[in-house]
């Protein structure tokens, strides 16, 4: 990649960096001078929540803890364009070419935006809802929004224009922004609903149809001029950290209408502090952060992480060409599609996974070592002991490396690295949860640690984070500076219900009273419905959601969630593990097993993975195809699964415990399928309708 473009500022550039520099001293001089029960005494909101987009809420301010002086979102931004306006912030693919922007120039980018949205009325409060692939548009209208004294709403892409509606009127949205006319068309459908609604704006392919209220991306930052500088800053002085500046919908595997969570100014920027100073990132003049943003930017885990945290670190963000992300589907797979030709290009030094990433990762790489030669396959083999007795002596604190390490790491871990395009990197984040051992185990055995997160949108997207100071295998590792996490109701395992304290904590559900007294009590503590423990070092492990539980016809209470893990670990062919049985006589189980990704449309195909038939060949089966082990066509396979069946309820704790009956699906689960939400959670509910009649012949004979 090029290096940070010099260029001469402009005028308009020099003024506002002189304004820049100006503000950035009266914060530093007040930083010094403020204390924290200062900071409490001025904000007037006296409730730790509310429910109105124009309300004020209670910071967490932690007594006797030297606290960080809450500040606004465009004082981060405002703050990376002073310190280093030179430094690459942002670059967007278009076709085959790179469109890049320096901290400076995207600082006055989001000004532009802001005084645009201004100019077409953008109120007080009132949402600007954004519905596209990642981009250099979306952050930048996002920004923008916040900056006129808006409220960012990302939608997803793959929302139904009712959906979209819901979001749009209880946000009051005055205008939406789409990438291309196939949302477009969506917004269409609605918008003689939304009686908030001034403008439309396509910021990526050519208008098909002109429209009184549709605008260009140029087009409507061509608007900014009517707006003085004046005005925005105005605008900008008059916001405080403890209102709302983003809405972010819990989507994806809830049941019902998605609730919308407010965050506060102080929830993004000390959440991004936080976690900045929780994982290893290089700010210059050390180094620079170089960050692939390809998850959906409308969750708040992913934006904390590819927006505000490259901010703060002056990181530099890459998004991928609008082809990328054409149709409803997730990114393609890994390999075949763009992600690992993006990666090889850009060679990030942090990247951010789901488990249907990692997955995807990790067939490719089992598919490049069983083409390889019988000799290579041995070294690799040599290689990758070597790498995970290493590591599992590391989390022993034995800290002294084997002299054939470094070997190895030549002949294996580089170029395994290599072949992914994460050869520079030197963080690797899950965040979604899921990732069974054997993938983490894989991986750390390639000297690819993955640090696991976790966290809520209602927690601003984190709470635990996994890091190279913090990481135990299958933890969620340790909660952020000064926050807190409590377990109630624990059993005779001490496993209970999570529940978690910070200023990353949001504000509350928008016009949601209810709910949200239901998720936080008056000491600020969000209840959360996660089951889980802390071990003695207070690293985070978390077993399950309580939601999950099935309550057997006996009365009997199974957690679903670790009997699914020990069946995936004792089955390597099966890749998605669910347990059935409420109001039962005894459990039953849906299994998957390991099958091709489409990478066009994130859809399963019936060819079985690379991994899946060397799994096969060790039985001495030929099976290859889905089709050749469905309805025990193929016994070998079936009487693996039986006594790996058989391996995992001989752990039970009880007989209700045990798995009585299973099937393998005709279908692996994935995400264009509806089976997992876009951060590759199981949707439980779906599965259920999708498999209802599999479901009702486990209980054919006992009913």
């Amino acid at each position: 990649m090029s290096d940070p473009k010099e260029h001469g500022d402009s005028e308009r550039g020099s003024i506002h960096v002189a304004k820049a520099i100006l503000k950035t001293k009266i914060y530093n001089k007040m930083k010094k001078s403020q204390r924290p029960q200062d900071a409490e005494k001025k904000a007037p909101g006296s409730c730790y929540w509310t429910t109105e987009l124009d309300g004020e809420v209670k910071l967490r301010m932690s007594k006797n803890v030297e606290n960080e002086p809450p500040v606004t979102v465009p004082d981060l931004i405002m703050n990376a364009a002073t310190k280093y306006s030179h430094y690459l912030a942002i670059g967007s693919k278009y076709k085959k070419s790179w469109q890049l922007l320096t901290y400076i120039e995207y600082y006055e980018a989001c000004r532009r935006a802001a005084k645009a949205f201004l100019k077409v009325g953008l109120e007080r409060f009132h949402g600007v809802g954004i519905m596209g692939f990642n981009s250099m548009e979306w952050v930048i209208a996002s920004i923008g929004a916040i900056m006129a004294g808006g409220i960012s709403v990302g939608i997803l892409c793959s929302n139904s224009p009712k959906a979209c509606q819901v979001i749009a009127e209880a946000s009051e949205m005055d205008i939406i922004l789409v990438d291309n006319d196939k949302q477009l068309q969506k917004v269409n459908q609605i918008q003689g609903y939304l009686k908030h609604l001034k403008a439309i704006i396509q910021y990526r392919e050519d208008i098909q149809e002109v429209q009184p209220n549709l605008y260009s991306w140029k087009g409507f930052l061509d608007l900014a001029d009517g707006i003085s500088d004046e005005k925005l800053d105005q605008i900008i002085d008059s916001q405080k950290p403890n209102q709302c500046c983003a809405l972010v919908y819990n989507q994806g595997t809830t049941v019902g209408t998605p609730k919308a969570v407010m965050l506060s100014h102080d929830n993004i920027t000390w959440t991004t502090a936080a976690t900045v100073q929780s994982l290893g990132y290089k700010c210059p003049p050390d180094g620079q952060e170089v960050l692939v943003s390809y998850l959906p930017l409308s969750y708040a885990r992913v934006q904390i992480l590819d927006v505000w945290v490259a901010i703060s670190v002056a990181g530099t963000v890459y998004f991928p060409s609008s082809e990328a992300g054409k149709g409803n589907g997730p990114p393609r797979a890994p390999g075949t599609g763009f992600l690992t030709e993006m990666l090889r290009e850009v060679q990030p030094t942090t990247f951010c996974g789901i488990p249907w990433v990692w997955d995807r990762m990790l067939d490719n790489l089992k598919t490049k070592h069983l083409d390889s030669t019988a000799f290579r396959r041995k070294i690799d083999s040599w290689a990758m002991r070597v790498g995970l007795s290493t590591h599992r002596r590391r989390l022993q604190r034995q800290i002294h490396q084997p002299l054939c390490f470094g070997m190895a790491k030549r002949l294996t871990f580089d170029p395994a690295r290599k072949f992914l395009g994460l050869n520079h990197c030197q963080q690797f984040l899950n965040l979604g949860l899921g990732l069974p051992r054997a993938t983490v185990d894989f991986f750390l055995s390639l000297n690819i640690p993955i640090f696991q997160l976790y966290g809520f949108t209602e927690s601003s997207g984190l709470h635990t984070l996994s890091s190279h100071q913090a990481f135990r295998l299958l933890s969620c590792g340790k909660a952020l500076p000064n926050c807190h996490t409590k377990v109630e109701k624990e059993n005779r395992e001490g496993i209970g219900k999570l529940c978690m304290w910070g200023r990353h904590i949001f504000m509350g559900y928008l016009k949601d009273k209810a709910n949200t007294e239901k998720k936080m009590d008056n000491q600020g503590w969000l209840h959360t419905n996660d089951l889980g423990f802390l071990d003695v070092d207070k690293f985070l492990y978390v077993m399950g959601n309580s939601n999950d539980i099935i309550t057997l016809s006996s009365g009997e209470m199974v957690n679903p969630s670790p009997i699914e893990e020990r069946v995936k670990t004792r089955i390597p062919i099966v890749r998605y593990v669910m347990l059935v049985g409420q109001d039962a006589p005894y459990l039953c189980a849906l299994l998957t097993l390991k099958c091709q990704i489409n990478p066009e449309t994130g859809e399963a195909r019936s060819a079985l993975t690379s991994e899946a038939v060397a799994c096969c060949r060790k039985l001495r089966s030929r099976s290859t195809w889905l089709t050749d082990v469905l309805e025990n066509r193929d016994p070998l396979v079936t009487e693996f699964i039986n006594q790996g069946i058989q391996d995992v309820n001989a752990e039970a704790p009880s007989e209700g415990a045990k798995i009585i009956k299973w099937v393998i699906l005709d279908s692996d689960f994935s995400v264009g399928g509806g089976e997992l939400g876009p951060m590759s959670k199981l949707n439980r509910t779906t599965v259920k309708k999708i498999y209802q009649e599999d479901i009702q012949k486990f209980y054919e004979i006992s009913t």
